[in-house]
């Protein structure tokens, strides 16, 4: 028998704000500072703990810290980067901010990431050097294997940038039997993450970029705030008429942006890291209990091996008629959505020559997915009747 109970909206995904959340903000708006203060450093600190990395720099949100990574890898006009096409338009975009060029590789099926050995095919078909840099995608939550990409890069001299906006917690364990988080720096050469509501931590907006190379993090310190610095470079004289600097001093060394987080963001964001394990597991247990549900059904699921922890800012399904269950689960006020429509086969992407059937794992995927309610707050009650409403119309 069909779903009979009726919600008034469940959404794709949801923030979770607590007192303790408003609190922390509260006590921002009490203060001294509202952009950058105190909570800044100290939100870096948390984030880098948890993660397991030496440096974080807090930006404005996750396509800013994508803009940044590729100013400091050195993307200019003609640097030719490679990404998934199931991806937010952002993985791309911030190459083509830069001038850089961007090629697409197709997904593996089985786990709907980048696929290596189609990424290791596009690069040997051009002459070495042709290719600059890899920006792998831990789509869904689902940790792509960085340990493998990083043996691909350092092969052809391209540099990693594992965009981790949906992974924070997420883990895998190479064959080395290492355990990597998603993000820790110990094989990309920069990650980034986002904080925008429907993500693991939620800051209003808000990004972070992870890394264990200095060099990469006092670069990406300067472009984050104008290109600005206060402590002169070696070869900087005195301005005219100004024998000794004062404190007021400060230069342009190049051209930055303000990509700055605020103080009240990151209050925001290091009261929700306090309970983002918490957060993590419930993902996790709604993942397993629609997984059980699935089995043995026409949806179809895609379930990581032990070795790969997932973070499930998504939970993903493949159906036949994707519309249909899209249409008839908004009846019900169940707000599913698509993630996504492959980057290129957006328009922008299109004048650059790329069509319908370049990358055919992709658009099998596209044609057939849709992402169910995932976020922490989601009740027992709720997932039932998601689930009912799902199998009744598939079966």
């Amino acid at each position: 028998m069909g779903p009979v109970k009726q919600f008034n909206n469940i959404p794709y995904g949801r923030q979770h704000i607590t007192d303790e959340d408003i609190a922390a903000v509260a006590e921002v708006l009490r203060g001294p500072f509202l952009t950058q203060g105190p909570h800044i450093g100290a939100f870096e600190t948390a984030f880098s703990n948890y993660i397991g990395c030496q440096y974080s720099i807090a930006v404005a949100n996750g396509t800013a810290a994508l803009h940044l990574c590729c100013m400091a890898l050195g993307v200019t006009e003609g640097t030719r980067v490679i990404t998934t096409p199931i991806t937010f338009s952002a993985s791309a975009n911030c190459v083509r901010y830069c001038g850089g060029d961007v090629f697409f590789a197709d997904i593996d099926p089985a786990t709907a990431l980048l696929d290596i050995n189609a990424v290791r095919t596009l690069i040997e078909k051009h002459p070495k050097g042709y290719f600059s840099g890899i920006i792998p995608v831990d789509f869904a939550g689902y940790p792509v294997d960085m340990a493998a990409f990083r043996e691909l890069a350092d092969e052809h001299g391209l540099w990693l940038l594992e965009d981790s906006c949906h992974s924070p917690g997420g883990s895998f364990t190479d064959t080395k039997t290492i355990d990597h988080r998603c993000g820790d720096g110990s094989l990309a050469d920069l990650a980034i993450f986002s904080y925008h509501p429907v993500k693991h931590i939620a800051a209003g907006e808000g990004g972070m970029i992870t890394t264990n190379n200095e060099a990469l993090y006092k670069h990406l310190l300067r472009l984050r705030t104008h290109g600005i610095t206060n402590k002169p470079a070696e070869f900087t004289e005195p301005y005219p008429g100004e024998p000794e600097r004062g404190g007021w001093y400060m230069e342009l060394q190049e051209l930055g942006y303000n990509y700055r987080l605020t103080d009240m963001q990151a209050a925001l964001g290091n009261s929700q890291l306090t309970r983002v394990d918490a957060m993590l597991a419930r993902r996790q247990q709604i993942a397993k209990r629609y997984d059980d549900a699935f089995a043995g059904t026409s949806v179809t699921t895609i379930i990581p091996p032990a070795s790969v922890t997932h973070a499930y800012h998504l939970y993903v399904i493949q159906v036949a008629d994707r519309k249909g269950l899209y249409d008839s689960l908004r009846t019900q006020n169940i707000m599913a959505q698509v993630h996504y429509i492959p980057v290129h086969l957006m328009p922008y992407y299109r004048q650059f020559g790329w069509k319908p059937g370049d990358f055919p794992n992709a658009e099998h995927y596209y044609a057939r997915c849709l992402s169910l309610p995932m976020f922490p707050t989601l009740t027992d009650d709720e997932q039932t009747f998601v689930i009912d409403s799902v199998l009744a119309y598939c079966q």
